[in-house]
């Protein structure tokens, strides 16, 4: 059986993945609430394989790391995070990789990611990691994108656009809920669009 493989990212409406040195937004634009904390813990406290590429990976060791086991209690959500098997695809980074339960893989991140599908016993879920997964979308390789919108708009301040440069896709909305009353979360199966 071939593991499903989800996309999870963050967006503001107006399409940023996060802001620049001109933002004092906060983490999660200051919007999380608990509807939204508890969703998070219980999506990565499921079983799953993190799916990362470089830049991501370096922003979790650099935001992440001092997590241990210990910190779920404060920190549920992060704490999963960094304990979940992680694949991470790069050719710039060296092991060991600082990282409880991490694998380095190097190559074409399509051929990487269809193996891991064949062989994962474990759903695979990647956040963030904007390039890697839009050249996975181009490749057929995403089975579902987890949007989450931020209800904010941070034209002047908004950095990393989520979809620039992705190929044209069909999208089917398969689930939608909304958190605390402001934050949505859309769940899609995406169809290249042709």
């Amino acid at each position: 059986m071939t593991a499903t493989y989800t996309w999870d990212v963050f967006t503001t409406l107006d399409g940023f993945g996060s802001y620049n040195a001109h933002g004092d937004w906060g983490g999660y634009w200051g919007k999380q609430g608990p509807e939204f904390l508890d969703r998070r813990a219980a999506q990565y406290g499921e079983e799953l394989r993190l799916v990362l590429g470089a830049n991501t990976f370096r922003m979790f060791q650099r935001f992440l790391g001092t997590l241990t086991r210990d910190s779920e209690a404060i920190d549920p959500v992060n704490t999963r995070m960094k304990h979940q098997p992680t694949t991470v695809l790069s050719s710039t980074l060296e092991e060991p990789l600082d990282w409880p339960d991490a694998t380095l893989a190097r190559g074409d991140a399509a051929d990487i990611v269809a193996r891991l599908k064949d062989e994962s016993e474990l759903p695979l879920r990647s956040h963030g990691s904007l390039s890697l997964n839009r050249t996975l979308m181009a490749a057929g390789l995403v089975d579902r994108l987890q949007v989450t919108i931020f209800p904010v708009i941070s034209g002047q301040t908004g950095d990393a656009p989520i979809f620039a440069g992705a190929a044209d896709f069909d999208l089917e909305l398969i689930e939608s809920r909304t958190l605390d009353g402001r934050t949505q979360e859309l769940l899609y199966l995406p169809t290249r669009h042709h």
